[in-house]
């Protein structure tokens, strides 16, 4: 069973910085696969935030987040982060790591078969 684990969520204000993590705890070979942030703001579908391959060396971002969003990862600790700085009011949702069956990068969600449990980010004004 694979189980991956979101934290670093929280409440804060416009403009400050906040840092995810996602621990794949089980089921699935951390390394061997590439992994995505998604967010689903209040009355809105899912939508896709940033991946990262296996290697980590590639990355993309949705248009929203680019310049202000970092993806990363540390094989060794089976975890990916979303480093978000400059945060905007928009930017309230709740966060989603996912791990995708490949190795490459994808910004599609429906290729994503594996996904947390989601933490909750709320920026306020």
């Amino acid at each position: 069973q694979v189980q991956l684990v979101e934290s670093g969520g929280g409440l804060v204000q416009a403009g400050d910085s906040l840092r995810l993590s996602c621990v794949l705890a089980s089921g699935r070979t951390f390394s061997r696969h590439a992994m995505g942030w998604f967010r689903q703001a209040p009355g809105k579908e899912r939508e896709f935030a940033a991946a990262i391959s296996w290697t980590g060396f590639d990355t993309s971002y949705a248009d929203s987040v680019k310049g202000r969003f970092t993806i990363s990862r540390d094989n060794a600790k089976n975890t990916v982060y979303l480093q978000m700085n400059s945060l905007k009011l928009e930017d309230t949702a709740v966060y989603y790591c996912a791990t995708h069956p490949s190795r490459y990068i994808s910004t599609r969600l429906p290729e994503y078969d594996h996904w947390g449990q989601g933490t909750q980010v709320t920026v306020s004004s």
